[in-house]
């Protein structure tokens, strides 16, 4: 496939900013393939295909990585290796949230609308029930908006941890969906800000501030957790669930997931304390 020529697992490793790119490219022929070709539903088609481009990578990477568990001795050499795996996951990442963000604030509202309808609709979902709660004086405390985040949160990356154990690259999905849905926020960010007289420049940098502070390290843990679903489902494909090979397995599957609860926590946290003071 030509898409996957673009970069592979095993030279994103050591130039993870070409992942950036690549998501760039990956969404942007998504948006516009979508709009040319499957206009009753480019909203979801959307995400589709931008997954569709990056299946390769995310199946590639999961193989590479449960190899790696398998060959290296020890855990800490084990989990600095997936850093840097998680490192370039999440750069492809941000491409994704760059490309869609930019064609969301430059295509016409007659266009941008239904492109990202479905993402809208989920904004205003989630915004219209803070809105009820703040009305209803149901989340009054700090401490129980944390816990609903994180709760909303953890379910996410239970998503993240079981589809990439049952796909192998499903993950990748959840992923692609958070990553449009921030893109419109952003986007709306951004519009909204330059019609209140911000410039442009300005507002691009605020946008991304706004929901990257917390958002970066929900992403890493999603990712971590994937990644743990993605190893686990390989070695069995690959009858490494027996003998040393298993205790290994097993052993860095278990702290992922651990690892990704920290970070999550660490992420409802910015959330909750830190975003608000800014924004």
């Amino acid at each position: 496939m030509t898409l996957e020529s673009i970069i592979s697992p095993f030279s994103a490793v050591d130039k993870p900013g070409h992942m950036f790119f690549t998501g760039i490219i990956y969404a942007s022929l998504a948006v516009l393939l979508s709009n040319w070709v499957f206009k009753d539903s480019e909203s979801l088609i959307m995400v589709f295909l931008t997954v569709l481009a990056a299946v390769p990578i995310m199946y590639t990477t999961m193989k590479m990585e449960e190899n790696v568990t398998v060959k290296l001795k020890d855990e800490i050499s084990i989990l600095k290796r997936h850093a840097k795996v998680i490192k370039y996951l999440t750069c492809l990442f941000l491409g994704f949230v760059v490309a869609y963000t930019f064609w969301f604030v430059v295509l016409p509202w007659e266009i941008t609308e239904p492109l990202f309808s479905t993402q809208i609709h989920t904004i205003q979902g989630i915004n219209g029930k803070l809105t009820g709660d703040a009305i209803s004086g149901a989340s009054i405390s700090q401490g129980s908006v944390f816990f609903k985040i994180f709760l909303n949160n953890f379910k996410v990356l239970l998503f993240a941890l079981f589809f990439s154990f049952f796909y192998g690259a499903g993950a990748i999905f959840i992923l692609t969906w958070n990553a449009s849905v921030i893109a419109a926020a952003a986007g709306g960010f951004i519009q909204k800000a330059v019609l209140a007289g911000t410039h442009m420049a300005g507002a691009v940098p605020l946008a991304f501030l706004r929901y990257a502070i917390h958002g970066i390290p929900e992403i890493v843990a999603y990712f971590v957790a994937g990644l743990a679903g993605g190893i686990i489902s390989v070695a069995m494909i690959n009858g490494d669930l027996e003998g040393d090979k298993y205790r290994k397995i097993v052993l860095d599957v278990v702290d992922l997931c651990l690892i990704a609860l920290v970070i999550l926590i660490i992420a409802a946290l910015l959330e909750v304390f830190v975003t608000p003071v800014f924004f």
